[in-house]
């Protein structure tokens, strides 16, 4: 049976796919750091409508 082999989101080397690597899908801790900042700076989203919650007469007043 061949090993799986992916290629890590961040630095695009390849990475094969075992349970022993902590990581992955990344090649590394550094990688995956990388890669949860990137989304913590909202350089990554997920596309979706934005939903605005609804206002009542008597909050907009305590504004």
């Amino acid at each position: 049976m061949g090993k799986k082999v992916v290629i890590c989101p961040t630095c695009e080397k390849l990475v094969v796919w075992h349970d022993e690597n902590e990581y992955r899908p990344f090649c590394s801790g550094r990688c995956k750091l990388i890669d949860f900042g990137d989304w913590a700076a909202e350089k990554h989203s997920i596309p979706s409508e934005m939903v605005f919650p609804e206002v009542d007469e008597n909050q907009e007043k305590l504004q």
